[in-house]
């Protein structure tokens, strides 16, 4: 049998950040990854790259990002986000239920995290595409969000990987984990790989295995109704093996159990999330309006930046007939959307009038549609300057739905509307974790030699989800419990 000092099982950001953290503090590190290896990365790779991080300043994004030049910093208002509003975001959109102290590690450790990474051949860069608009000749950001990875997801697995090859790291592919017992003073884990079961034991475990969105059973049991109609955003391995594994290791389970991160999805997108068909979800709906097969608006498009109103999306439109819904552009404000508005396969529709667009919208009612945009076109307070960069308080009056920002007049053709139906990203329940991301049980002890880190990890979210946060929550978490793993492996 196989012997370790450290066992990751995973294979995404959180995975790897545990990986390189345990091997740099000296461990015999072993990666354990599902997917076959045109496929790792776990969710990680479909993700935009976007990193939320708490920075005072312009010095400190110049640290962050040396190539930044004088004349983006000249031209750009990068503003800052302190340590404490990325805190009370953070634990306000949880409805004041995230463990706090965890929650507080992932903030405060966000920047310095992000350095480590930098330091391991990760390229940062500012977000011009998707988090700033020009304003006053200078690009603003807004919703907290400003850094991303160069290449995205797919940018910051390759180089996690590229760093963990460089190192000598273990990385075993297409091998599943299916069972973890605790024999002395070590773990061993079963594992099948190429049709048989063998094992192997490790001082200690981190598991980075995601969430369960890619299991239907478990989104109906836990999620509810409707469910298991979700489509996959992100990998398709993702379907709770890990939690389970902990759970009946001793953990206890832990978060919101029917909550989960789900968006806005292309309509026509394949079931589960395909590495080469990137760019499914349609996030900027704030920019515009969104209508039901009825016809009907169903959500407050500008109650706040899409970064905090995004991930309750998906639920929304699964709740409307059909589970299908349409995102509604005039000329005027289509100019404003982003890349994943512009993808080949995106179920894109067009037309100089409403009427024929309409027409086009397979399934809706029209009569509902054309008065709904009437009624919205009629309620706007046009006195007030429109300003995507800030919440400007250009809004609707009298509308049983509101829109509270943003609220622009669809009167100009050529006019867009994108198919859209619900998308799942990450769900939000897995196991607790104490800061230096070791197990817990019933009682609040750690599970000796057990860590957690990445999307398996509950506690986090519960109501809402700030852009950008996962990835850094499992970076911050898979960093520390990868040191902490090694430093227990070698004592």
């Amino acid at each position: 049998m196989e012997i370790f000092d450290v066992a990751v099982i995973g294979g995404g950001n959180a995975a790897l950040c545990a990986a390189l953290s345990a091997q740099e503090a000296g461990a015999r590190v072993i990666v354990i990854e599902r997917a076959p290896k045109d496929n790792r990365g776990g969710s990680s790779a479909f993700t935009g790259g976007a990193f939320r991080i708490a920075y005072k300043g312009n010095d400190d994004l110049k640290t962050l990002i040396p190539d930044l030049s004088e004349d983006e910093l000249a031209n750009s208002d990068f503003g800052s986000y302190t340590e404490d509003q990325f805190y009370n975001e953070a634990v306000a959109m949880s409805g004041y239920r995230a463990d706090a102290d965890v929650l507080d590690t992932v903030v405060t450790q966000s920047f310095p995290t992000m350095m480590w990474m930098r330091s391991h051949g990760v390229r940062f860069m500012p977000i011009y595409g998707r988090q700033s608009f020009k304003v006053d000749g200078k690009n603003k950001f807004w919703g907290g969000l400003t850094v991303e990875v160069s290449g995205g997801g797919l940018g910051l697995m390759q180089a996690l990987y590229d760093r963990a090859e460089k190192l000598g790291l273990d990385l075993r592919y297409g091998a599943r984990a299916c069972g973890l017992e605790r024999e002395g003073d070590a773990w061993t884990v079963a594992l099948e790989e190429n049709g048989a079961t063998r094992k192997l034991r490790a001082r200690a475990v981190v598991l980075a295995t995601g969430g369960f969105h890619a299991n239907v059973r478990w989104r109906a049991q836990y999620l509810g109704p409707n469910w298991d109609l979700a489509k996959v955003r992100g990998s398709r391995y993702n379907t709770g093996d890990g939690i389970d594994m902990a759970v009946g290791a001793g953990a206890i389970a832990h978060g919101n159990w029917t909550g989960c991160h789900a968006v806005f999805y292309d309509l026509n997108a394949p079931a589960f999330g395909d590495i080469n068909l990137l760019n499914q979800q349609k996030n900027y709906f704030n920019l515009g309006i969104v209508v039901n097969a009825d016809g009907r608006r169903f959500v407050d498009e500008g109650l706040d930046f899409r970064n905090y109103t995004y991930s309750g999306m998906g639920a929304r439109v699964l709740a409307q007939p059909g589970a299908v819904a349409w995102q509604v552009f005039d000329s005027k404000t289509a100019g404003l959307l982003p890349d994943e508005y512009r993808v080949k396969h995106a179920t894109r529709l067009q037309a100089d009038t409403l009427e024929e667009l309409s027409a086009q919208m397979e399934g809706i009612n029209p009569r509902g549609f054309l008065q709904t945009v009437r009624e919205f076109n009629d309620s706007i307070d046009q006195s007030v300057p429109f300003n995507p960069a800030v919440k400007d308080g250009r809004a609707t009056r009298g509308l049983a739905v509101p829109k509270s920002n943003w609220a622009h007049p669809l009167d100009t053709g050529p006019f867009v509307a994108y198919a859209v139906t619900c998308g799942i990203t990450c769900t939000y329940a897995g196991v607790k974790v104490n800061p230096n991301g070791q197990v817990l049980d019933g009682d609040d002890h750690p599970l000796p030699g057990l860590y957690a880190a990445g999307e398996m990890v509950g506690g986090l979210y519960y109501v809402k989800y700030a852009g950008g946060i996962g990835l850094t929550a499992g970076s911050v978490l898979g960093r520390i419990s990868g040191a902490h793993a090694a430093s227990l492996a070698r004592a």
